[in-house]
């Protein structure tokens, strides 16, 4: 549990951090001009992004709840990460595979969040209608109709009094 609340902490901060450590590594790796061109437009893309991933994120309850991210999500953040900081080190021989696998994974965390959003809003319970079509979630030890075998329907005679 430790694990996934550090990582529900290290999200707005990753915002920050990863865009600037491409930027530090441009400096102490002494890129050329093409990579200063690159940077322009990713360390924008990068900070956007990551704040739009934690959106999604924190739109969950059961991570509003616990404080803490889903095993999905440290397993998809950890790869894009790892990825995003080995940009920073801007060697020749393999950033461009890296870059173009950082944006694939990036995209694919996005439709990850979207869809473990998307299968925790949905609701989870039946519900069902009473006979004047009001609405009801049953209680957990409740049964739906379709589960109930056999109905005994006894109605009352109203008696009438003599007046």
């Amino acid at each position: 549990m430790w694990l996934r609340r550090g990582f529900f902490a290290w999200m707005i901060p990753a915002a920050f951090v990863l865009p600037l450590w491409l930027f530090v590594g441009w400096i102490a790796s002494g890129a050329n001009g093409w990579a200063f061109i690159w940077m322009l437009f990713a360390i924008p893309g990068l900070f956007l992004w990551q704040l739009l991933l934690t959106l999604l994120v924190r739109a969950r309850g059961t991570v509003r709840a616990h404080r803490a991210v889903s095993w999905w999500d440290v397993l998809g953040f950890t790869v894009w990460h790892l990825l995003v900081i080995s940009l920073g080190f801007y060697a020749q021989a393999w950033w461009t595979p890296v870059m173009i696998t950082a944006i694939i994974v990036g995209i694919g965390l996005f439709w990850m969040e979207l869809w473990q959003l998307w299968s925790e809003a949905k609701p989870s319970r039946v519900v069902l209608h009473t006979v004047d079509g009001v609405a009801y979630i049953p209680a957990a030890g409740e049964r739906s109709e379709a589960e109930v075998q056999d109905v005994i329907v006894i109605e009352e005679k109203q008696r009438r009094t003599p007046s």
